[in-house]
């Protein structure tokens, strides 16, 4: 299923979402570039290593950058053109929804913890791997989480194939998501006991999993109590007399 876009308005332009998309795109098409070596060298530093978080490693001062630092460098980073396009259309369909109940500033805020939080529940389910995690689809995954609590009469329109023929639907998105979420818990679930010290099929599962319950929990710490855009459009509309 391909979620094409979704229903429900903005009240203001989501600069925050429109810059983590440029940022990541930038960084995307920087390192796409490099010469495999060169790339390889940068993701070995910039990605996140679970192994790195051993107790006996995290400390170490001869590594180029601590490991907790690797936490949110990560999240810029991707590994093709397939998952650095699946991620940036998924997050400017619902990350402008999301940056427009919380305001530029919180949504940033949001979104970095998310992609520390995510990043830490994989490392707590393949501690040990040497392999480098990279992407931003654990940040973008608590943005669904909270999307699905914030809006759940929102519809997506979504692409999906019925014997070959395609089909474009509306679907709800508790559905929508809540399918989506299924499967990553479906995943993750079934490859725990094959390789803990590997990133199964080359996708982060437990990170989904994780960023997206963070964010349908923890997404009200930062909602303000007064929609900001909303409130920008009210008092632009004041008459004065």
């Amino acid at each position: 299923m391909l979620p094409i876009r979704d229903t429900v308005p903005t009240y203001t332009f989501p600069i925050t979402n429109a810059l983590l998309i440029f940022t990541i795109t930038v960084g995307f098409l920087f390192t796409n570039f490099l010469p495999d070596n060169t790339y390889y060298a940068l993701v070995s530093k910039y990605g996140l290593v679970a192994d790195s978080f051993q107790s006996e490693n995290i400390l170490n001062i001869t590594k180029p950058i601590p490991a907790l630092l690797t936490l949110l460098t990560h999240v810029f980073l991707h590994g093709g053109w397939i998952h650095f396009l699946s991620n940036i259309w998924t997050l400017y369909i619902f990350g402008d929804n999301v940056e427009d109940r919380m305001g530029s500033k919180r949504y940033l805020l949001f979104f970095l913890i998310s992609g520390m939080i995510s990043g830490l529940m994989q490392v707590l389910f393949i501690p040990g791997s040497k392999v480098p995690i990279i992407g931003a689809s654990g940040a973008i995954a608590s943005v669904l989480g909270a999307y699905f609590v914030m809006y759940p009469r929102a519809r997506v329109v979504t692409l999906v194939f019925i014997f070959f023929i395609p089909w474009f639907v509306k679907l709800p998105a508790l559905l929508y998501l809540g399918l989506w979420f299924a499967s990553q818990v479906v995943y993750g679930l079934s490859n725990l006991g094959i390789d803990r010290a590997a990133v199964v099929g080359g996708v982060a599962w437990w990170a989904h999993i994780g960023g997206f319950l963070f964010g349908m929990f923890f997404y009200r710490l930062f909602i303000p109590r007064v929609h900001p855009a909303i409130e920008r459009h009210r008092q632009n509309h004041i008459i004065t007399r």
